[in-house]
């Protein structure tokens, strides 16, 4: 006989190994708020936990909720992630509107005309803006539909576990380290665009949450798989936005949600400073090479 699986008490359809350490009902990563002893449930930290509950002691009704990394809970977890879909959106309508033009100047790599000339510029010239404009920029409707579903799917539970301003790191670093290693590695007039860096950072640290909360890998795993296979073999895919923004996305989760409980402000914010100055390094390194 199979083993019944355990929900979450307050979303029954959510598998989940985790337990409110007051009341003991299962709790998934939405519900759960750190405690000074494992997590607690939002019923206990708002004291409303029943009087037949095996909660001991008073509940801490002066206690902010907190996520799994340590963010604050909020009434919309999904708000940020809602706030980059509309950007998102907003640029790609523009894109449609005034054409190459903006795709000109917002693209890792532009290029300026000059009477019987076209001259390659970028970061190497000094438009550093290019390392952060080129992950809002799509043209085709099928590329940022994809990201934008696979944005909305990921992004809600992620912006969830780890709070807002976290959820907020991870896809800027991811998304740097993206451009950063496409800067790095391909060819100088080699244009790369899209939120697909940022997403799959945001995939690798979805697989860090769910080793984290002891859930099953196969599901993440195989998507990983299946979106690197598409990344090394279909042409015209800036396979090195893709592998910079997955090692980025999953260093910084790595650090967000193992962090332990009494260094974490410090390990998180270290763990993000190293990334960041791993991009900086890059994008260094390479501005010397075309420059010097």
């Amino acid at each position: 006989m199979e083993d019944q699986a355990v929900c979450c008490y307050r979303h029954p359809q959510r598998e989940t190994g985790i337990t409110c350490t007051r009341c003991e009902r299962p709790i998934c990563p939405e519900c759960m708020i750190s405690a000074s002893v494992g997590f607690q449930c939002p019923e206990c930290v708002s004291g409303r936990v029943s009087s037949g509950a095996s909660a001991a002691g008073p509940p801490p009704s002066a206690a902010r909720p907190r996520t799994l990394a340590g963010g604050t809970m909020t009434s919309d977890p999904r708000l940020v992630t809602k706030i980059l879909l509309a950007i998102n959106i907003a640029v790609w309508l523009a894109v449609l509107s005034l054409g190459d033009r903006l795709v000109n100047d917002l693209d890792l790599v532009g290029r300026a005309y000059d009477p019987g000339t076209v001259q390659i510029v970028g970061v190497a010239e000094g438009q550093w803006w290019r390392l952060v404009t080129s992950v809002f920029l799509h043209q085709q409707l099928m590329h940022i539909a994809f990201n934008m579903l696979s944005l909305w799917w990921i992004g809600g539970p992620l912006e969830a576990a780890l709070g807002r301003a976290r959820f907020i790191v991870l896809y800027a670093l991811s998304g740097l380290g993206g451009s950063a290693l496409s800067y790095l590695l391909a060819a100088q007039n080699q244009p790369s665009l899209g939120a697909s860096g940022a997403i799959f950072g945001l995939l690798g640290a979805t697989a860090v949450l769910m080793r984290r909360l002891n859930y099953d890998m196969r599901p993440v795993i195989a998507l990983l798989a299946l979106n690197l296979l598409f990344t090394f073999t279909w042409s015209g895919i800036a396979w090195q936005a893709h592998v910079g923004g997955l090692v980025a996305g999953t260093v910084v989760a790595y650090g967000m949600v193992h962090a332990p409980r009494d260094k974490r402000a410090l390990v998180q914010r270290g763990t993000c400073a190293l990334v960041l100055l791993a991009i900086v390094a890059m994008v260094w390194i390479r501005t010397v090479q075309l420059t010097g």
